[in-house]
């Protein structure tokens, strides 16, 4: 059993990176789902797609390289973790790199980025860090 599937996602997708595998598969769930429409939406990944399986249903995650092979995320963090939560206020939302990165919230209205949270107004829990 798992005490932390995002943490889990992350380490699968920074793993695939690193070995520079074309996709990555993991359990699936909503939060995952929305953590990797963000991921597709800022430009980190190519595409992802939810395979219906037996038991339980795959998140299949297609990574995406440069031309080089040089690879486009160059690391995930997990900030808020089971043992100790991460919030944000409206007004004290993280920066990652200076605003080359991109922070991940969980707020009342969905899973957004930092960029959407100020142009709404919103804080929430600070899920992950991508660069």
């Amino acid at each position: 059993m798992l005490t932390d599937p995002i943490a889990d996602m992350l380490s699968r997708i920074r793993n695939a990176n690193r070995a520079m595998h074309d996709t990555v598969s993991m359990p699936t769930s909503r939060m995952k789902e929305e953590i990797a429409r963000l991921l597709l939406q800022e430009g980190y990944i190519k595409d992802f797609k939810v395979v219906e399986a037996a038991p339980v249903s795959n998140l299949v995650i297609e990574l995406k390289f440069g031309k080089n092979r040089e690879r486009v995320i160059t690391d995930l963090k997990r900030v808020s973790k089971p043992g100790r939560r991460v919030y944000a206020k409206k007004d004290r939302l993280p920066r990652v790199l200076g605003g080359l990165g991109t922070a991940i919230l969980s707020t009342s209205t969905g899973v957004i980025t930092t960029r959407q949270a100020a142009e709404r107004g919103v804080g929430g829990e600070v899920l992950a860090f991508v660069w």
